[in-house]
Order: C-alpha cells, then structure tokens, then sequence
C-alpha cells in the first residue's frame, strides 16, 4: 500500500470518503471498492488501533446473548463466524469451550445444557462442530487443576479464535487492492459543507502536520467510541448516540489448559473466558460503565484484580500472580445507547444519518462486521450493491491455497522450518511475499529476538506493503509482539534497527 496523502486532494471527488480505520470501516471500504466506487479511507490513528485489535480474539456467535433472547443475532453471528473460517482459515481457528457448572452458579447446569443445544441449533449448515455433556468425572480427568467442590457437570461447544488485527488490516489491504485509497495517522479535523450539506472533510496529516480537504458524494463514520465526538462536530444539535463500556482482557504467562473455559462470575454474575493464546492464557473481560476519552482508557487494578480472583476461583491450583502478567489491554465498546446494565446491552448495530447527510456505523459486534458493511454500502450506494459478491465469496489478502513444500521454502532462504510454518499461519497465501525480500536483503532472515519466530523481513514487509509508519504500528499491530514473553528487550531493539533502514 502507498500512503500518498497528495492523492486524496488532488482527486476531484470521491463516491464515498469513510472515516475510521476500524473493522467496519475497512469492510466497508472493501465492498465499496468492489463495487466500482472511488473510495477513500482516513484513520487518525492507525488501522486497528482502537477497539478493533483490542477484542478477546473470538468470531462467535456470543452464547451469552441467548439470555437475552437475541436468537437473530446469534444466528447472524454464527453463519458470519462460518463465512471468516472458510476464507481465512489463516486468521480464523475452531476452538473447543468449555462452561463448567457449580451448585451455587447463576446458570444452572440444565440452562447450559439447553444454551448449547439451541446454539448449535441456531447454526444450522454453518456448524463448527458439535456440543456434548461432560460428567465431573469425566471434566477431572480432562482438567485436573480445576476446583473439584461443588462441581456438578459441564457442556462443551465449538467456536473460532481469530487474530484481530490483521483481519482488519487484510480488509483494509483488499480495499487498496480493489482501487481504494487510503491512509493512516491522518485525522478529520472539519467537515466539509455546502448549505449545510456535507460534501467531504478537512484532515491533516499527522505524520507531516500538513492540511488537506477530502471531497466526496458521501462521507460515512465509522469510528467506533468516537462516533459521539464526530456526531457533535458534525451538529451541536445531534444527541448523544453511544453507552460506551470498557473491556479489559489479561495476557496471563502459561496456558492453564489447551481447552478455552467459558466461565461464570461470582460476584456480578457475568460471564468471562480463560482462552489459550500464543502459549498463554487470556483473562477476560470485564464490562463496566465508562464516561471518559476513548483516547485514555486504561485498565484500573480493580479491573485486573476481578480478573484474576474470578479465574483463581474455578482454577484453586493455578497461584495467581500480578509479576506473571505479560501484558493487560483495555478497549472501548461502542454499544448504541440503552437502559440497563452493561453486559445486557445489546450488541446490534444501527445505520443512521444526520441531516447534514453524513452516515454513522453505531454498535454492533466484531463478529458482524461483513453483515454491517454489506448493509452500509446498500444503504449508501444503492444503485452499485448489485456488483456486491455472494455472502459466501469474501477473500481477504492472505486468502487462498497454501501448499509448498515447507522443507524446500526452509532450505531455499535458510531459514528453520518452524519460521516458515509461522508465517504461513501468520500471512496465509502471502508468506511468500515476505520471503522474497530476504533475495535483495539477506540480514532479514535474521529472528528479531529470541522470544519468538518473528523475522526482520517481516518489519521490513509492514513498511513496504502494510503501510507502517511507527514503532508501535510494527510492534503492537502488524507483528503484534507485545503478547511475547520477553524480558531481553531485544524484538524492540531490531525493529528499531529495521526501521531505520525501511521505514519511510
């Protein structure tokens, strides 16, 4: 990707300018490159640095969401769970849950019993695998460190894991390759009107400090908790649409178990994962109330204290230590706006536009996140949706068949052949693409650190074609490095070296 902020000005005018590089926003982008449109995109951060990379990694179909009777969600969820896995099994992974039951539980055992058979119910044709009843017995043979007292039965289920970041990244990559332009660190500053219509936006390059005007037919936002912010730049007039919640999730140092645990609060009765996760355990998450910037969320001690009194209580043997946390993140939910407590929100999307003619993306889920894009570009480019593919038919850029020789690719480029299975796992059909580099560069075969399988080609292939522009674009998202155990500082260190060279 080319990041050429001289380009957006100097086009006459866009069909559709999207704001926010988030999940929605880049489908969005994606769908409407496909159609035909002139498509520009802006993130004033970058792409997936919000709530977007900030999610418990899972595409699901949110069994939680059964209590509140939201079968149409679910369903929705599920058969856009299915869709993800079959184009991208690189990013998308089936992943077995299991939801322990004890006496004093909230949900009883014959609830879950009942929940898991209506989801996989509700999946219909897109069905990632089968429930079954586990007796205790049977969980303490699996499961030897979980608590034995109390413990009537369990169910387990399927879902899918997925890496975040980069399923927002590989939209965005697919837009550009379908003709869109778009860009990173560049914010929306003001909108552009005309007799009260909006028309495009002035942005500035955060990067440069320079300042532009964006043109366009129709400019949509799609900027997750920030969406009450551009709403009122947009008009004074406009309410407040969001209830924004926050969401913390724990990177805990060893995995606990190889099966994913759906457990159940019991203190507030929610419910929250222990998920295995590159070698660790992620804790999460919470779901509180919060009223302050999405720019400054932060998780509080309280909020990892929940965390990890709640996960101590079903995993007694598991001696929970704040030192043995590797990382703790925190995102910002932006639910639309109702009565109620935080987790009983509903996670369904609206698509609304203000008088000026602007369109917001408001809630929904990351699992949705084709569905919603599909139903903007219809509302937004009615008389160009007729060249949107099949729902089935999504391929992101890493798509397709992986089927060389991994001892061969080993031994062409020197390198072992646990690095090359990685990077298949990591960038799908496009490892090759990061390989080719170490040709002109043969230090890039080189591991960054010893904490994990990451290559320096890999920072050298985020600045040439992922369009990174800082240390914590490559760090934090494209190679996604801060869930590493590391303690030598030496994967921070050759970044640095790397961009040095290839950053532009």
């Amino acid at each position: 990707m080319i990041r050429d902020t001289a380009r957006f000005h100097k086009n006459h005018q866009y069909d559709v300018l999207i704001i926010g590089g988030g999940i929605n926003g880049a489908a969005i982008a994606y769908l409407a490159s496909v159609t035909g449109a002139k498509v520009a995109l802006l993130e004033k951060d970058d792409f997936a640095s919000g709530a977007s990379s900030k999610s418990t990694k899972l595409l699901h179909g949110g069994i939680r969401y059964l209590e509140n009777f939201e079968f149409d969600l679910v369903a929705e969820s599920l058969k856009e769970r299915f869709i993800q896995y079959k184009n991208a099994p690189h990013l998308v992974k089936i992943l077995t849950f299991i939801i322990p039951v004890y006496k004093k539980d909230h949900r009883p055992l014959w609830m879950m019993k009942l929940g898991v058979w209506l989801y996989d119910f509700l999946s219909g044709n897109y069905s990632m695998g089968e429930h079954q009843y586990i007796n205790p017995a049977q969980l303490i043979s699996m499961v030897p460190q979980i608590r034995q007292q109390g413990l009537v039965g369990a169910v387990s289920y399927c879902d899918a894991q997925m890496n975040d970041a980069r399923m927002c990244l590989e939209n965005i990559l697919m837009a550009d390759s379908k003709g869109a332009h778009v860009a990173n660190h560049v914010e929306v500053i003001d909108f552009l009107k005309d007799n009260g219509t909006c028309r495009g936006a002035v942005a500035k390059d955060v990067l440069t400090g320079g300042i532009f005007e964006v043109k366009a037919k129709t400019t949509i936002v799609t900027v997750g908790p920030w969406a009450d912010i551009l709403l009122h730049k947009d008009s004074v007039k406009n309410p407040s649409r969001l209830r924004s919640t926050k969401g913390v999730h724990v990177l805990y140092r060893g995995q606990i178990c190889e099966k994913a645990f759906l457990l159940q609060s019991s203190s507030d009765k929610r419910i929250f994962f222990v998920i295995p996760f590159r070698g660790h355990s992620l804790i999460g998450t919470t779901d509180t109330d919060y009223e302050g910037s999405p720019d400054g969320v932060k998780a509080q001690p309280n909020d990892v204290d929940y965390l990890l009194k709640e996960a101590s209580r079903v995993f007694p043997e598991v001696v929970f230590k704040k030192e043995n946390i590797i990382t703790i993140f925190a995102g910002v939910r932006p639910l639309v706006h109702e009565q109620g407590s935080p987790s009983k929100i509903s996670r369904k999307h609206s698509i609304e536009k203000t008088f000026s003619g602007i369109w917001y993306v408001l809630g929904g889920k990351y699992t949705t996140y084709r569905a919603i894009a599909k139903e903007c570009v219809q509302k937004i480019l009615p008389t160009w949706s007729h060249k949107l593919p099949a729902d089935v038919d999504y391929p992101l850029y890493g798509s397709g068949q992986v089927s060389t020789d991994i001892k061969q690719t080993a031994l062409r480029f020197g390198l072992g052949t646990e690095v090359v299975s990685y990077l298949m796992d990591f960038y799908g059909s496009r490892y090759e693409d990061v390989l080719k580099l170490i040709d002109g560069d043969s230090s890039l075969r080189v591991k960054l650190c010893d904490c994990s399988l990451a290559i320096r080609a890999q920072v050298a292939y985020a600045c040439k074609v992922e369009m990174a522009r800082t240390f914590d674009d490559v760090y934090i998202r494209r190679l996604q490095l801060q869930y590493n155990d590391c303690s030598s500082g030496g994967c921070r260190e050759s970044i640095e070296d790397v961009l040095k060279t290839y950053a532009v």
